[in-house]
């Protein structure tokens, strides 16, 4: 197995473990919604701290439930890793081009063996 085979595998188990240990764990269990967002956590937080906080602003969009909320961050997600996915690719395309054209220029530049007439 290659180096890199090995990092991609070890990469992919760390990502399965965090999927999945909070899950087999049983972390939030004691919450009504265990996997809420960071900012569902903090508004409680703050109410629980200070209960007549008014905020400052307001979202421009409120999604009508908790699941077209989740939707529009999954695509969110799924869209910014495609924009970073093309972007690596593409360098990776023009790297590996640059090199086959390093490699064509120098072989045309290299001495040839001809066969010597008389």
């Amino acid at each position: 197995m290659s180096r890199n085979a090995k990092i991609n595998a070890l990469l992919l188990l760390a990502v399965a473990a965090l999927a999945v240990l909070p899950l087999v764990l049983g972390l939030g269990d004691h919450k009504e919604e265990p996997f809420a967002g960071a900012d569902a956590e903090a508004e409680t937080a703050i109410t629980e701290i200070e209960p007549d906080y008014e905020p400052w602003f307001s979202p421009l969009y409120e999604p009508p439930s908790g699941e077209i909320e989740s939707a529009l961050f999954a695509l969110q997600a799924a869209l910014g890793a495609g924009v970073l996915a093309y972007y690596f690719g593409l360098r990776r395309g023009r790297r590996q081009g640059e090199q086959r054209a390093v490699a064509v220029a120098e072989a045309a530049a290299a001495p040839r063996d001809t066969p010597e007439g008389d």
